[in-house]
């Protein structure tokens, strides 16, 4: 090599099925973040990430039998790619290497064998004699040693050719080492993270709530500005985020990252299908949905590996009721502000069931059908969620609230602090008291649903609007859903076309209207 020369760095494409460990095993070789577009078992864009002289290829997981964009994408890279590395669950290790070896005949490459734990002791007796002929290695793909990974590095650098075939018997594992749970129990899973958030961020923003006011206290009195003091200025506003909004956030997004790291959502998924199928999605749907609870836009993007027939269904449902950190987090905010946290139950419950009825009117029959099964392999394994894990998952959505949703809030209420001191807002209320009469809600209450269309977090403006329970759950179910946030919009356009964004956008404004004409129409009865 000539001197100043830059070394070559060798490219490994990193492939295997879903949930098999392959960006938990970058994370560890590389020492990167990878959470940019993986969600538990569903990569939907191939990156880069360089470690030891090396280029890994994180891919999305083989799924030979789903048309994709997300899998024509990888059978191209896995055409054109000269080194790969196969990860493979040690409790799928007969059935994998059957199916992948013959995608990468002709390749070299070597084998990672992941989840050891999960098979019983004495079941790796066939790796000495993979070894002769696969580089291989068997490893905890979460915790790896230092040892492992420099076993990696030298195993990387010099592979060998790969076979089509390699028949090992069967792993024997132990007793219920997979797992399965009944609908109603899911149900309740699905829940909980919801009903935990509100009452450990209830019990943080009670005790943090007095703390800000009375430090805030002196700077609200000498202030004499709207954009700082008035209604809905950054000073009167702004406690309410920090208190109620960023609790709920930072604990939803650690018990959704338990949920994504343990594999629990797997399951979930895989008992939940019998009853989202006659709805138009499946099984599969499902994490992307619960992804949308953190940020629209990544579950959005998360829809490439679904089936071309479902992913019009998923991308609608995510749109209508993903209610991401931002809208969950100001929902829950205001709730709590006005002294009524007991009403996220309902509205979860009313969120949910009016996402499936809009998720079946939008959806084909052919998606609906009973000859539509579950196109997932039951791979559905329990860990016990390290916190390494968990943060992995987790801090891509706190990240993104910190760096996206905060300076937007700001934004947000400068405007209407603006608005409300040259009195453009008494204006538009004289036009939209009818409207807002239609829903039995106060005129007060349609700046915070108008911005809502824009950015959810606009939601929190409605602390200030005095309302019965009713009217509360309402005007926060209407500023949820009746428009996506011009972000997911833009996404939605990006990742499919403006025409599909246009109709997406009108068919969920019907649907929004409808449930919460609904909703104030009988709701006063509940």
């Amino acid at each position: 090599m000539l001197q100043g020369e830059v070394p070559m760095l060798k490219e490994v494409l990193v492939i295997g099925k879903e949930s098999a460990g392959k960006s938990e095993l970058i994370a560890s070789l590389s020492g990167q973040a990878v959470y940019a577009s993986n969600f538990r078992g569903s990569t939907v864009a191939c990156e880069s990430y360089r470690t030891d002289g090396l280029v890994l290829v994180d891919t999305p997981g083989i799924q030979q039998w789903l048309d994709s964009d997300t899998m024509r994408d990888v059978m191209s890279r896995v055409t054109d790619a000269d080194t790969v590395l196969l990860v493979i669950p040690a409790m799928h290790l007969d059935q994998d290497l059957r199916d992948l070896l013959p995608l990468v005949q002709g390749k070299r490459g070597a084998l990672a064998v992941t989840f050891r734990d999960k098979v019983c002791e004495g079941e790796h007796g066939s790796l000495p004699l993979l070894s002769g002929t696969i580089p291989s290695c068997t490893i905890d793909a979460r915790d790896l040693t230092s040892d492992e990974r420099r076993n990696f590095t030298e195993m990387l650098h010099a592979p060998k050719l790969l076979p089509s075939a390699f028949p090992v018997p069967a792993p024997r594992l132990p007793p219920r080492s997979t797992t399965s749970i009944s609908v109603w129990l899911a149900l309740i899973l699905l829940l909980v993270p919801g009903v935990g958030v509100v009452w450990l961020a209830n019990h943080v923003a009670g005790f943090a709530d007095p703390v800000v006011t009375e430090l805030l206290a002196p700077m609200v009195r000498r202030a004499n500005n709207p954009v700082l003091s008035g209604k809905y200025g950054l000073l009167t506003m702004g406690p309410l985020l920090f208190v109620w909004a960023v609790p709920t956030v930072i604990i939803y997004a650690l018990v959704l990252g338990a949920y994504k790291a343990s594999g629990l959502i797997d399951v979930i998924s895989d008992s939940l299908h019998p009853v989202l199928r006659p709805f138009g999605l499946n099984g599969r749907d499902l994490p992307r949905i619960l992804m949308g609870f953190g940020c629209n836009v990544p579950a959005v993007i998360g829809t490439r590996s679904c089936g071309a027939s479902s992913r019009h269904t998923c991308i609608s449902a995510i749109a209508y009721g993903s209610a991401c950190s931002y809208q969950f987090g100001a929902t829950l905010g205001v709730l709590n502000a006005v002294g009524k946290p007991n009403l996220v139950l309902p509205y979860l419950l009313y969120l949910g069931a009016t996402t499936l009825l809009y998720a079946r009117f939008v959806s084909g029959a052919a998606v609906r059908s009973p000859l539509n099964i579950l196109l997932m392999e039951r791979r559905a394994y329990l860990v016990f969620p390290r916190w390494r894990a968990v943060w992995r998952e987790a801090a891509g959505s706190i990240r993104s609230f910190f760096r996206t949703s905060l300076p937007i809030f700001f934004a947000i209420t400068v405007i209407a602090s603006v608005l409300d001191s040259i009195g453009a807002l008494r204006v538009a209320a004289a036009f939209l008291k009818p409207l807002m009469a239609l829903f039995h809600l106060p005129v007060e209450a349609a700046l915070g649903i108008l911005l809502a269309c824009i950015r959810k977090d606009g939601l929190l403006l409605l602390v200030e609007v005095p309302m019965s329970g009713v009217q509360v759950l309402t005007a926060l179910y209407l500023g949820g859903v009746l428009l996506p946030c011009l972000v997911t919009l833009l996404t939605i356009i990006r990742e499919r076309s403006w025409k599909f964004a246009a109709s997406l956008a009108a068919k969920q404004l019907c649907a929004a209207v409808g449930f919460s004409l609904l909703l104030a129409t009988f709701g006063r009865f509940l």
